[in-house]
């Protein structure tokens, strides 16, 4: 058994905690078990859930026992959000999503070892609760008086909206969890993000009243940029952990350039490096910015943990290859999609000339500019110097078959997409 609880605050995974020395005693005297709860609310998990894996793979491989729970039934209900009601998705599309985050949330935990991870959805107890049994077991030790000074009730009941009873139930449903985890599992600790404390609290309150026994709830902060906005949240886009939904590459790239200001606390917070290890890093943020190398391993280790080394490595030959340090032609089909999938471009055609090509994908403003910029030898095709004016665009120059990377200078890249 380590420390746990000061690896955990060294990292800056910390907000809050119901009773700091309890735990810490609890954690010390351990192995106890631990659980956090993840509602299908989309087909993927997103960056703010990726801190809740962490910080359960961090208490599994510490010697606890940890429980990760995928929520079919509070995902049939929704948290209620400060601003608005949610919308309800069907008991099918909700199962269909269970299913998802189950297999995502596998290669971060460990299910298998002498000290395996247990994987769990709500539905199972409490689709077959009857509303009666429900309101006399859980509902008679709630004070709606308590329940209103909850932050996201207590605002959406001063809008103008209000909250339907749907969500204003949702804290006892994620209450019932931990008592029936603290039952079924002798499960101790729940952990969250600080904007569950509400919901949290009110499960601790719950087995204290129904069982008269002391658990514990932890927290851990929101992550913010320099300039206070929620990573992953920026221009309404999530970073998603699917695939599917954010690809390795962009995943990379998004970890790539986060802000000198941001990346040590991001080092700390989702990679397994080091006290030293990060202390360098972060000496070489404040000597050699301009080398990145706290932002490359960064990225490196994120995306490793998230999709795999494979994917890691495909990625950063892509990232590479671009702009001129690799070969765009090793790239298999499916990472130089998603690495020319953000580029800038335009539709072309084998047969186009590459001047009308840097002008179609607005790389120069004319055609007088695209041959002035291949004379000085700043124009490229899929990284080789474009020497003749006249050259045109040939089937082969089509990346399999559908894109080429056209660059003026050493940073500005567009992509001809066939046509």
């Amino acid at each position: 058994m380590t420390d746990i609880l000061d690896e955990l605050q060294w990292r800056g995974s910390v907000a809050q905690t119901t009773d700091e020395t309890a735990l810490r005693d609890a954690l010390a005297s351990g192995p106890i078990t631990a659980y956090c709860g993840f509602d299908p609310t989309a087909p993927s998990l997103h960056f703010g859930n990726f801190v809740q894996l962490v910080v359960l793979r961090r208490l599994q491989r510490a010697g606890h026992r940890v429980i990760c729970l995928v929520g079919g039934s509070t995902g049939l209900i929704g948290d209620p959000k400060p601003t608005s009601e949610r919308v309800l998705r069907s008991k099918e599309q909700t199962a269909d999503w269970v299913a998802r985050i189950q297999e995502l949330v596998r290669p971060f935990l460990d299910f298998d070892g002498d000290n395996p991870a247990i994987l769990v959805d709500n539905l199972t107890w409490t689709a077959p609760m009857s509303a009666l049994d429900f309101l006399r077991d859980i509902g008679k030790h709630f004070r709606v008086n308590q329940m209103v000074r909850k932050e996201a009730i207590s605002a959406r009941l001063e809008s103008q909206e209000g909250i339907s009873y749907t969500e204003f139930s949702y804290q006892l449903l994620q209450a019932l969890d931990y008592l029936h985890l603290y039952r079924e599992h002798g499960c101790t600790l729940q952990t969250g993000g600080s904007d569950q404390w509400g919901n949290l609290t009110a499960g601790v309150d719950l087995i204290h009243r129904t069982e008269g026994a002391t658990v514990h709830a932890l927290t851990t902060p929101l992550l913010t940029d320099a300039a206070g906005v929620k990573f992953g949240k920026s221009e309404g886009n999530a970073i998603w952990l699917s695939a599917d939904l954010t690809s390795p590459y962009a995943f990379y790239q998004y970890f790539l350039n986060v802000e000198d200001a941001s990346v040590v606390t991001l080092l700390k917070v989702f990679t397994d490096r080091s006290r030293e290890e990060i202390a360098d890093l972060e000496r070489s943020v404040a000597e050699e910015p301009f080398r990145r190398a706290a932002q490359r391993a960064l990225a490196a280790d994120v995306t490793t943990l998230v999709h795999g080394a494979a994917a890691t490595e495909a990625v950063q030959a892509a990232s590479e290859a671009l702009f001129g340090r690799g070969d765009l032609h090793a790239l298999d089909a499916r990472t130089l999609a998603d690495a020319t999938a953000e580029l800038a471009g335009a539709a072309v055609t084998a047969g186009t000339s590459v001047v009308d090509a840097l002008v179609a994908v607005g790389l120069v403003d004319s055609r007088n500019a695209a041959r002035r910029t291949i004379a000085e030898g700043g124009a490229s095709v899929n990284g080789t110097k474009v020497t003749d004016a006249d050259q045109v665009l040939t089937d082969g120059d089509f990346l399999h078959g559908s894109v080429v990377v056209l660059r003026r200078g050493r940073r500005s890249l567009a992509a001809g997409r066939r046509s």
